[in-house]
């Protein structure tokens, strides 16, 4: 449409009028901009619940524009979300996803002995959940998180497997920004769900002072 609205607060460009309406293709763009910028850090949880609120019932551009007029632009090269992404390895080096890869709407994994390492530190969400469907046999499936991700293991079915889930302390009004529900069959093998480890720099600022 040619008042299409920007992943940004910069403005539907000179074609296009504050009252035109808007699509709901609109909508859900700069939804997925405000999670990212909540998943960043830029946003609490109760101004991502607000402008998300106001974004799916806006009518009009300027409605959506206001939204994102106070954050940064998000980077072209971040790309769309996919709706299926299948991973398919057997007997094979470890599977790896890290640095700043757009989070699909859903994950297949058929693995059989290799491990898989998914980690959401810099991920970048533009959904509110993914689905992961698992068919893995032996090795380790890792999750590493960050604040604002849950991680939902219920669905999950194991045999001759163990889940290890450790959960950081975390600021209550962070927004949760990703909800990963993890279904399927995990045989032999590990399933680990993990906050980042911390730098040397963050190790040093957490150590108690010298005693007086």
């Amino acid at each position: 449409m040619s008042g299409e609205v920007p992943p940004t607060g910069e403005g539907a460009g000179p074609g296009s009028s504050p009252e035109l309406r808007v699509s709901h293709a609109d909508r859900d763009r700069v939804a997925d901009v405000l999670r990212i910028a909540a998943g960043d850090g830029l946003l609490t949880a109760d101004e991502l619940d607000e402008r998300l609120e106001a974004a799916l019932s806006a009518r009009t551009v300027s409605e959506l524009a206001v939204l994102t007029a106070d954050l940064p632009p998000v980077a072209a090269t971040v790309g769309e979300a996919k709706d299926v992404v299948r991973i398919e390895q057997v007997h094979s080096a470890g599977v790896e996803r890290a640095g700043r890869w757009v989070v699909p709407r859903r994950l297949e994994l058929a693995v059989q002995w290799c491990s898989v390492t998914l980690d959401f530190t810099e991920a970048v969400v533009t959904q509110g959940t993914v689905r992961i469907d698992v068919d893995m046999a032996g090795k380790t499936l890792t999750l590493v998180t960050r604040p604002g991700i849950v991680v939902d293991t219920d669905g999950l079915r194991l045999a001759h497997s163990k889940v290890k889930h450790r959960r950081a302390p975390t600021d209550p009004d962070t927004p949760v920004t990703l909800r990963v529900e993890l279904v399927g069959q995990k045989v032999f093998g590990r399933v680990v769900v993990r906050p980042a480890r911390r730098t040397f720099a963050q190790w040093l600022l957490r150590r108690p002072g010298p005693p007086r």
